[in-house]
């Protein structure tokens, strides 16, 4: 079922959620096909739980070929529960970014260039990854969403943030960082 995201200035969207304590249950499971239909249904990289109001510690995310990133690397479609995420070294990585809670802006972020990411997937089954690019971008702007952090909150310079039209108005998305 496709859900109502949740925008910016929404109370829901500033709290810490909690984490899952039980897996691969029927609720787990509907929860994520929420997810996965919202973020489809949106053309959205991730989505947090949270963006749906469900205050859990639960992100999904992935990308093949997406119309809102039409030029970035692919990120393999995974559900990520509890996660936890650990900068390697201290590269960072400043790249455009949006948001389904953001509609119609765009904002220029610094990221840690190289992570490592653990949590679980919706069997309880304990997984990790290390990242670089996109793919660590994608992750962790959704894993801010479980500490209520919107990628406004991470721009340090705010006259890189506005409306995709404003900002490009040659393009419909900015390009590729």
């Amino acid at each position: 079922m496709i859900r109502e995201v949740l925008r910016m200035g929404d109370p829901r969207l500033n709290q810490r959620a909690s984490e899952v304590t039980e897996f691969d249950t029927a609720a787990l499971h509907a929860l994520l096909q929420d997810m996965r239909d919202t973020m489809a249904s949106l053309d959205g990289a991730g989505l947090a739980a949270p963006q749906i109001g469900v205050g859990l510690r639960v992100v999904i995310f992935g990308v093949s070929v997406n119309p809102r990133y039409p030029d970035v690397e692919p990120v393999p479609d995974t559900v990520l529960i509890n996660p936890v995420i650990t900068p390697l070294g201290d590269a960072m990585e400043e790249g455009w970014e949006g948001c389904l809670s953001v509609p119609g802006l765009r904002g220029w972020v610094p990221r840690h260039a190289r992570v490592r990411y653990q949590g679980m997937d919706e069997r309880g089954q304990a997984f990790e990854r290390i990242v670089e690019g996109f793919h660590a971008r994608v992750v962790q702007h959704e894993c801010d969403h479980l500490d209520g952090i919107l990628y406004p909150m991470r721009i340090r310079d705010l006259s890189r943030f506005g409306f995709i039209e404003a900002l490009f108005p040659e393009r419909d998305l900015p390009p590729e960082a």
